[in-house]
């Protein structure tokens, strides 16, 4: 602080001492009787000190003022001039006092009542006066200062005139404004929050606990030791060994939090989150520790929900009769389920760097070698277009033996929809497959017993029904005959029994008409269909037996092939019985045997051909008569019948001689067909 007036300073001493050393050189001059020139001379050298020291005063950069002994402003340095924009001498107005202009003119209205009666106190006590205000600056605007005046007093102790100093500390006052705001903010937010929050010094001084904390506690002030000890009467006993890792943390001068249960002033206990965290200076020295406690009562409560979710699912998981696994996006795989891992044998990670990744590692493992190729093909389309994934193969065991099993995954997304995981399950159904193998056997047996059967019956039938007209025929021609030969002959009667045996003969006839109907093939189920998915459906019914038999089924469709009006049923039957005969063909020659199936346009119509790689036909003129076969236990109808259907269908099917090896079987259909009635020469041909 700057006082101008009696009390110690730079600038009070500087103008001090002056002005006495030009009174004294003064007083000097006159008590030793020089002449009126000398005493001219020191006025003179007086008049350039108060120059001198007025030249001073207004180069202060601060707001200089003085007063008289009533407190009436009698001078105001160049700076509070330009600061105010008037001089002293504007103050001067009828019926008040420079005072009352002044304080009226520049004083704040809300700061005069307090400044005036600080004022006046001072002049009245000769106390020295110091105030802060808001002063009113030449353009309007107000500024705080703050003001600080001493008396000046004579050698009889009276006071002569009032200097003072006024200091611009608007920018300091706003400062602080802020900060009391931002503090008060502070706080308000601290005490909002629900969390509670604490400081301290190294040393071990508290410096702030928020409210919320010490109403918890049921305190009112603290220090750090009875905050502590406080705080540890509401640690459940079970957790009281957070002191140790505190004392840890504090000791080793890093972050670190920890997790208790405290209690409740309304009883029971919460899980609480503690944090300490160190402040440091320039140095890195630890100036300040900061405390907070955060109740993650609910949090923790959600998560052990979660574990409990989670183990309960996981042991749902283990639980279920099949094998389940997951895998990335990519197929890589990253869960088994027990039961899997017990059959496998191995890990997820024990195949690692057999091949160029995991999957393909695991693949090679798992799956039969005969069944690998379709697995990679199946699985490598289901990762592409993110379609799920089914498919019946064999997969190896621990002890090394190959089971048949169903795998089945399916893609699980997002809320975006993109993949973020691959799940399946893995079914054993290797007894099941050799039920259906036994089935089948079984069901084949009894169709054979059936259509013998049915056969024999239809014989029968159609023996008792042609029996009778023929009998009647033989009859008739006997009685012809010994009519005829009579002597003489009776020609008449002999007439009369050869109408009989026409009659007969149209009775045949008509029999015959009945049992060609039974072979009727009707055109009400034909509807315009895709023949890819003919040979699809026909392929899927026999890939198993392929399997079995360690053939490999090649199809090979051309795009966008059109639709055909046909009878799907009828002439899935025909791909299904010549699929079957390839296999049951064989193999000859090295390497894996194959039976191919195209499909292609040819002209106008539609050509399919399978083919296989057994022995050949070695009776290829013969093999669509009815009932002829090379089978032991064959009928030899299968292919008349599928003859009969597809040029029921407007086509034509014939055998041919494939090279190196082989035989392969081809029917066209026509496109845009007119469905015409199917062939009745079956019985006829029989």
């Amino acid at each position: 602080m700057i006082f101008v007036g009696h009390e110690p300073g730079v600038i009070d001493v500087s103008l001090l001492f002056g002005a006495s050393l030009c009174l004294a050189l003064a007083l000097k001059c006159v008590s030793a009787g020089e002449s009126i020139g000398q005493a001219r001379d020191a006025a003179a050298v007086l008049r350039d000190g108060e120059v001198d020291l007025l030249e001073i005063v207004n180069s202060v950069p601060s707001n200089l003022w003085r007063l008289g002994p009533d407190g009436e402003p009698t001078f105001f340095n160049r700076p509070m001039v330009e600061f105010l924009g008037i001089d002293v001498d504007a103050l001067d107005q009828p019926g008040a006092s420079r005072l009352d202009a002044m304080i009226h003119l520049a004083v704040h209205s809300d700061d005069r009542a307090r400044f005036r009666a600080e004022l006046v106190q001072s002049i009245s006590t000769g106390q020295a006066f110091s105030a802060d205000y808001r002063l009113r600056r030449h353009d309007g605007i107000y500024r705080w200062m703050s003001s600080r005046a001493a008396a000046l007093h004579d050698h009889n102790g009276r006071i002569v005139q009032w200097s003072g100093l006024c200091l611009d500390i608007d920018d300091q006052v706003r400062t602080e404004e802020a900060l009391k705001r931002s503090e008060w903010h502070l706080q308000q937010l601290i005490d909002v929050i629900p969390v509670h929050v604490c400081s301290w010094t190294p040393e071990g001084e508290l410096l702030y606990v928020s409210r919320r904390y010490l109403d918890e506690l049921g305190l009112s002030t603290a220090n750090l030791a009875e905050l502590v000890k406080t705080a540890l009467q509401y640690v459940h006993p079970r957790d009281v060994g957070i002191v140790g890792a505190v004392l840890r943390g504090i000791e080793n001068g890093e972050a670190f939090s920890v997790k208790y249960r405290r209690r409740i002033p309304g009883g029971g206990y919460r899980w609480t989150d503690g944090r300490f965290e160190p402040l440091r200076d320039g140095n890195g020295h630890i100036t300040e520790w900061f405390g907070l406690l955060i109740d993650v009562d609910d949090e923790m409560a959600v998560q052990e929900g979660l574990r409990e979710s989670e183990r309960a699912l996981r042991e749902l998981v283990e639980t279920l009769p099949t094998m389940i696994y997951c895998a990335t996006p990519e197929g890589m795989p990253i869960y088994r389920s027990r039961k899997l891992q017990e059959f496998l044998g191995f890990g997820i990670e024990d195949k690692d760097g057999i091949r160029e990744s995991r999957l393909e590692g695991t693949l090679d493992a798992i799956i039969h070698p005969d069944d690998l190729d379709l697995v990679r093909q199946r699985y490598g389309h289901s990762l592409r277009s993110g379609e799920p994934y089914v498919m019946k193969h064999r997969l190896r065991r621990y002890d090394g033996k190959y089971r048949w099993v169903e795998t089945r995954t399916a893609p699980m997304r997002d809320a975006e929809g993109t993949i973020v995981q691959w799940n399946g399950v893995c079914v054993d159904i290797d007894d099941w497959m050799r039920d259906q193998e036994q089935l089948g056997l079984a069901q084949r047996n009894l169709e054979r017993a059936s259509q013998a059967a049915s056969l024999a019956e239809l014989t029968a039938s159609i023996a008792h029904e042609v029996g009778q007209p023929l009998a009647a025929i033989v009859s008739s021609a006997d009685a012809s005959q010994r009519w005829l030969t009579a002597d003489p002959p009776n020609v008449e009667r002999a007439l009369k029994a050869l109408e009989r045996v026409v009659r007969s003969a149209e009775t045949t006839t008509d029999v015959f008409k009945r049992v060609r109907a039974l072979f009727k093939h009707s055109n009400e189920a034909r509807q315009p269909s895709s023949i890819e998915r003919v040979i699809s459906s026909a392929r899927e019914l026999l890939v198993e037996e392929a399997v079995r038999r360690n053939v490999l089924l090649d199809v090979t469709i051309e795009p966008n092939l059109p639709s055909i009006s046909l009878d799907r049923v009828q002439i899935q039957q025909v791909l299904v019985n010549l699929i079957r005969n390839g296999l049951e063909a064989g193999h000859n020659g090295a390497g894996r045997a194959r039976l191919s199936i195209d499909a292609r346009r040819e002209g106008d119509a539609v050509r399919v051909e399978v083919r296989d790689s057994g022995p050949g036909l070695a009776f290829a003129e013969r093999v669509f008569e009815p009932f002829f076969t090379t089978k032991s236990d064959g009928m030899g109808m299968g292919l008349a019948i599928c003859k009969s259907i597809v040029e029921a269908h407007g086509g034509r099917l014939w055998a041919e001689k494939a090279e190196p090896t082989g035989a392969a079987f081809v029917f066209t259909l026509p496109l845009g067909l007119a469905v015409s009635e199917p062939k009745q020469e079956l019985l006829g041909q029989a």
